[in-house]
This record gives C-alpha cells, structure tokens and sequence, in this order.
C-alpha cells in the first residue's frame, strides 16, 4: 500500500469534517454547527377576511415594499393599503396619522409615557423608546409599549398591555410580542386568526399572522392593529439611527379605529378626533412636529394623570402611586419564547 504522508492525512481528515458537517451529520465529538442567520423577512401575505366581498374573500395578498409587515387589504377595491397612512395610525418615529388625515410628528422623550388617547370610557398610553439624536436636542423615539386602561366596577382598574420586547437580531418567524390583562399573561397560539378574550369580555386579541401582528378590540369602544417590527439596517443607514446588532429597538406600528368617542377626547392623537379640532400643523413643512409634551406626559404607562386626561375611573379609583407601582411590575416582565408552541411566555 502507497504511504500516506501525515499533510495528506490531515487534508484529507478535515476534507471528510467538512464534508460530514455540510450535511448535517453528528461528528464523533459532538455536533458541529455554524451559526445561522436569520431567515429573511419576507413581505407579508394578507387576506380580505369578509365573507361580503366574495371576489377578494382569503385571495392572499403581498403587501408592498413599501410597508412589508404593515399593511391591510382594502375588500372593496381588493388592494393593498398601507396600514400607517391611514387615519388613527401611529408608527416609526413617531408618525401620527390624525383623525382628519393630516400626517404629524411627535417625538416625546425616550423612556418616559405619553397620553395617546383620554376620553371618558377608555384611556390609552404608549411607552416611548430611544436614542440620543447626535447634534439635536431631540431624541430619536418609537412607541415600545401600549397600556388600555378601562373602568371597573371594582377597586382598581382593568388594564391590558402590549409590548415589543427588546430584540438584538431581528426574525420574524419568532414572536417578540408580550401581552397581559389584569396584571396576568396571556397565551396566544402562534397561528394565524388564534384568538383570546378576557374572562370578563371587554377586550378580545386576535392574530392576524401566525407571529408578531394582532387585532385587539372592545367592542362599541375602539379596534387596535398593532405590529412589532425592527429598526432595519436600510432604515438606520437613512435616518442615521446608528443602530448596533445589541439591539434593533423593537417597536410598535399601531393603528386605531374608534366607534363611539366624546366630544371631549384627548390626547397626543385623541384630540384630532375632535368636532372642534382645528389642526394647527404647518402643511408647507414635509415633516411637521407637534409639540405640547407637557400636556400628554403620563407618571407611568399605568397613570392616567397627564394634563390634558379626560379618563372617567368610576369607582374603580386608582391613585399614580398605584399606577406607577403596577408600571414597575411590568418593566420586570421577561418574556420568551414558550416550548410549548405557544406564543410567548413571560414571567415576573
């Protein structure tokens, strides 16, 4: 037999490595795997999904490059429309969509809360993240949080959170969205149309994906589209976020739709829903701020004491002490994915 020479050997060693890793076999001293990047993030499939437009009825849909996880299909015209430039939206950082139309910003500041709807019935308020703006005096904000806080006949309040929890290296097929009512998680099957409704029916929580996007409702009250979404590269590249693989500040894209409001509403996006409301934006400005932080600033995500609150607790009387403290609970939640197929299960 020819002799082999010990570099031949070696080649041909690491040679049969290579080859036993690449498909995906258990090497004799354990398995050997690189690591794997994330799939990519493929625009969504939506779905007309009523049963009076029998043309367009569950006929998928991708949305446009324009919003890839965000978008709606409109069941009369069978398109597309893009969720955040429809009236009630609320997204990137942060872009308001005003009840008459009008498209405003509202920066805020990041890690605090912020009013986002007061009226009698209901109370609604984001929690806003952030970066320091290099060279502004102004934060670079996303909403990371929302809390509904309705009235109860009980002590305390009925409270519902939803969150995008913080991400370092985005994947869309794992759900990063935590959901609570009452101070208990909720457990959402990771499929699309799973639903849950709360024990006492004032709010329900449907998927609209199987991960990541959910529809919450109360009924005669309001409906929330909501989508956790990351800062993308091309994204921070443009607006010079300067985002890091630590994190790609995982936030909310939300849109609203309300079925009974006051003449008295308030709010960051509230009060463009007012009969009275003359929008004061500069439309001749391609990106107008609207400012007024004083007014809408919450003592925690919890409170509805902000200046401008219309929020009628009832008996159900809660003081800012309590509010901030039930704020804390939650800014403890760690939450992951659950082994059991779940969704996402969070622990305090």
């Amino acid at each position: 037999m020819e002799k082999v020479s010990s570099t031949a050997l070696f080649v041909l060693v690491v040679a049969a490595c290579c080859t036993i890793a690449s498909a995906g076999l258990m090497l004799p001293w354990g398995e050997q795997k690189a690591a794997e990047s994330p799939p990519k993030n493929e625009p969504r499939t939506v779905r007309c999904r009523h049963r009076n437009f029998p043309k367009c009825f569950m006929v998928p849909q991708r949305c446009p490059k324009e919003c890839p996880s965000t978008c709606l299909v409109d069941c009369r015209t069978c398109k597309t429309l893009c969720n955040c430039y429809l009236p009630g939206a609320v997204c990137d950082d942060p872009r308001f969509v005003g009840g008459d139309g009008i498209t405003f910003y509202f920066h805020g500041s990041r890690d605090r809360d912020f009013c986002l709807v007061s009226d009698p019935s209901f109370h609604i308020n984001a929690h806003f993240i952030g970066k320091p703006h290099p060279g502004n005096k102004r934060d670079f904000t996303w909403v990371q949080s929302l809390s509904i806080l309705l009235p109860s006949s009980d002590p305390g309040l009925h409270s519902f959170y939803l969150a995008a929890m913080k991400t370092a290296t985005w994947d869309d097929s794992v759900d990063r969205l935590a959901l609570w009512y009452n101070s208990h998680p909720i457990s959402l099957p990771t499929k699309e149309d799973a639903m849950w409704q709360s024990p006492d029916g004032l709010i329900s929580v449907k998927r609209t994906h199987m991960t990541n996007s959910i529809i919450v409702e109360s009924k005669n009250k309001f409906e929330i589209s909501a989508t956790a979404r990351p800062i993308t590269k091309q994204e921070s590249k443009i607006h010079h976020y300067n985002i890091t693989d630590s994190n790609c500040f995982a936030h909310l894209d939300v849109s609203f739709k309300f079925y009974d409001l006051s003449d008295s509403v308030d709010g960051i996006l509230g009060h463009t829903y007012r009969k009275d409301y003359i929008s004061k934006v500069n439309l001749t400005n391609p990106m107008p701020v609207v400012g007024g932080e004083r007014n809408f600033i919450t003592s925690g995500l919890f409170a509805t004491d902000c200046a401008v609150s219309k929020f009628n607790k009832g008996s159900g009387l809660e003081s800012a002490g309590e509010a901030n403290k039930k704020s804390k609970e939650y800014s403890k939640v760690v939450c992951r994915s659950n082994p059991a197929g779940t969704g996402v299960l969070c622990t305090r």
